[in-house]
């Protein structure tokens, strides 16, 4: 009686030694009830809640996954650099720490140098401009290297718009004014030779430690796309802004290519027809916030003024002098006359 008791009992044991095993954590990070692979997709990126591209990724991505998934998939969204800075994140993607981020061309380049080319100044000429090259060979071209070179794999370069000037100063109408300005930057050498050239003081730094560095004075200026400025509350510690529109940025949604290819292929075409969508409704939100929120930083008691052609092509031709030539030294004139191609 004893002998079949224990024999029953190691056979329990090696049972639910074998249930466990079957309900066990993988790849995927866990299982439903069903035994069916679950996946948790963590976005990170440094825009607040009322930005567009926030918007975009609850009202679309987060939306299109987790339904398109039957729940097996659960995107969990940290704006506001809750998991760090973009190029930490880029960093934690690169080591596994984490799945996705919706990075910004210059974070990248720190990373891949020729994403600097997409921050040249006046590379492009119009929104659509921008999107063609993106969207199109140019894009492709970038794309290739940060998969290549971080297993990145970049679903879609959604928009952050063209970059204008804002400082404690006085007012911006000419190279000129610059002069002496401590303008921070971001880690764009491009960028930062620009304003060099422009007579500014660059201090490049990460968008997280901005609002402080404006607020304490340890930088007089910056420039962004005048959403950031609006939903970052940028311009509270600002007096004056110039509608420069000096550079394009896009914001690349980003994954993981180890996450990524370790998904089964239905979720890997749901993930990245959930970005492009996502991509869509971004670029149709951002173009509206930049647009609308210029008068309310008016509103707000900033003096708003913009730039003349006259003064334009000021701006443009220092580029043309300066941080042109070095791009073509250092990443080809070929590369830049992909993007350049698609001005109308």
């Amino acid at each position: 009686m004893k002998k079949r008791l224990a024999l029953i009992l190691v056979a329990v044991m090696a049972f639910s030694v074998f249930a466990a095993g079957c309900g066990a954590r993988g790849e995927s990070g866990g299982s439903s009830d069903e035994g069916k692979a679950t996946y948790t997709i963590r976005m990170a990126y440094d825009v607040a809640e009322s930005h567009a591209s926030h918007t975009a990724a609850v009202e679309v991505f987060q939306k299109m996954v987790e339904e398109g998934s039957n729940g097996d998939i659960k995107v969990e969204l940290y704006p506001n650099s809750q998991l760090g800075s973009v190029p930490e994140n880029i960093e934690s993607m690169r080591t596994g720490g984490l799945e996705m981020c919706w990075a910004s061309d210059a974070a990248i380049a720190g990373f891949v140098p020729e994403w600097n080319l997409v921050g040249l100044p006046f590379l492009f000429t119009s929104i659509d401009a921008a999107h063609e090259a993106l969207d199109g060979d140019f894009g492709a071209e970038l794309d290739k290297k940060l998969e290549e070179q971080c297993g990145i794999i970049d679903l879609a370069n959604a928009d952050v718009g063209f970059r204008n000037i804002t400082n404690s100063k006085k007012t911006i109408t000419s190279v000129a004014d610059l002069k002496g300005i401590k303008i921070r930057t971001m880690t764009n050498t491009i960028h930062i030779e620009y304003f060099k050239a422009l007579g500014a003081i660059p201090t490049p730094m990460a968008f997280s430690e901005l609002f402080t560095a404006l607020q304490q004075g340890t930088v007089d200026a910056q420039e962004n796309p005048t959403a950031m400025i609006w939903n970052n509350r940028l311009y509270e510690a600002q007096k004056y802004m110039t509608i420069s529109e000096h550079v394009w940025s896009s914001a690349p949604i980003t994954i993981a290519k180890d996450f990524y290819e370790s998904l089964p292929e239905e979720y890997q075409t749901l993930i990245a027809d959930a970005a492009k969508a996502t991509m869509d409704r971004q670029r149709e939100l951002i173009t509206q916030q930049n647009t609308d929120f210029a008068k309310n930083i008016a509103e707000a008691g900033v003096e708003v003024v913009e730039l003349t052609p006259e003064a334009k092509n000021e701006f443009q031709q220092i580029a043309l002098d300066t941080v042109y030539k070095t791009a073509a030294e250092e990443y080809g004139q070929e590369l830049i006359d992909l993007a350049l191609a698609h001005n109308k």
